[in-house]
């Protein structure tokens, strides 16, 4: 069941959190800048209990986290995702996006990222696809550099 959308004008940091590896990672910092966390997905996920952090279990329809992320995203936000076309969606609302990979989606580098999603998709698709793998398995310096990043842009958002 969803739940109605946070007040847009406060700082906060939404969370793709069905596959994402880096939760733990994102209390840690958040909690430290004092920042809320909503962990979104389609089926419940445990979250620790403290004030500052929810979760909002949205209906397993296609895209129905993405549509609830969409929708909260604005100026303050912090996106946590690695789905390039959601973080599309999230920079146009306004809000900063980071995958968990620590690589920030910008308004100048979103466009490239979903043209090289669509060729790799085509790739797939075509005669080549069993010679082309997803993304790599994600390493300790991937957690590490996701670190760094968001304890920086949570500063940089505080700044605004």
């Amino acid at each position: 069941m969803t739940s109605p959308h946070p007040a847009s004008s406060s700082r906060q940091v939404l969370v793709d959190a069905d596959a994402c590896p880096v939760k733990e990672e994102i209390y840690k910092v958040a909690l430290r800048h004092q920042v809320p966390v909503i962990i979104v997905s389609n089926r419940p996920i445990r979250i620790p209990e403290h004030p500052l952090v929810r979760r909002v279990v949205v209906s397993d329809s296609f895209d129905a986290a993405d549509d609830w992320i969409a929708g909260a995203s604005a100026a303050g936000s912090m996106v946590i995702t690695a789905d390039i076309l959601l973080a599309d969606r999230a920079i146009k609302a306004g809000a900063m996006v980071l995958s968990p990979t620590g690589k920030p989606f910008t308004a100048s580098s979103i466009g490239g990222a979903i043209a090289t999603r669509a060729i790799m998709a085509d790739l797939r698709a075509g005669a080549m696809g069993d010679a082309i793998g997803g993304p790599p398995p994600f390493s300790k310096a991937d957690r590490s550099r996701f670190l760094s990043a968001l304890d920086e842009a949570l500063g940089r958002l505080a700044r605004r």
